[in-house]
């Protein structure tokens, strides 16, 4: 299973995401500090809102196999600048929490997730459950290992281990 890295602003459901990926109870849990468990990388909002703790964000994603940025699709306004993937040196992902609210606005939270570069976008309710099987499919699909002249040839390319090879020889 691909370790998970969660970042985005307090209040975005990352901790209970957590919980429902962990087939816990949901229950209302501050997180003050960043809790590295053994798939989810879960950190406190506080990071993603400030700029002097976002380092802290970078130092913990080359801890895990994909990062995920997690915001609720009732979103007052996007912390994430446009191709923030180009900044981050594991997969990007997003997860639209709270999609169950009547104040959901997921296509505009899906743009932002587009413009920072995500792979793949993830709808989930942490209440109902739904789209949590879809991220826990994704999650247990492991990366295929690569050899060393595999790993090379893409670092000559410019391309990340997980990026496809389109170009032809």
């Amino acid at each position: 299973m691909k370790k998970l890295f969660l970042m985005g602003r307090s209040e975005a459901g990352k901790t209970s995401l957590t919980q429902v990926l962990k087939g816990e109870e949901l229950h209302y849990v501050k997180t003050q500090y960043t809790n590295s468990e053994e798939d989810v990388i879960d950190t406190p909002g506080e990071y993603a809102e400030s700029k002097r703790f976002s380092v802290g964000l970078a130092c913990f994603s080359f801890e895990s196999d994909v990062v995920a940025i997690v915001q609720a699709a009732d979103e007052p306004y996007n912390l994430f600048c446009p191709c923030l993937r180009s900044f981050i040196l594991r997969p990007l992902i997003g997860i639209i929490t709270k999609t169950d609210s009547p104040y959901a606005n997921i296509p505009m939270v899906e743009q932002w997730m587009r413009d920072a570069g995500c792979l793949r976008i993830f709808h989930v309710s942490n209440v109902t459950g739904e789209g949590v099987r879809e991220l826990m499919e994704y999650l247990e699909d492991d990366l295929p290992p690569l050899t060393m002249e595999q790993a090379m040839r893409r670092q000559n390319l410019g391309l990340n281990e997980w990026d496809e090879i389109t170009a032809v020889e």
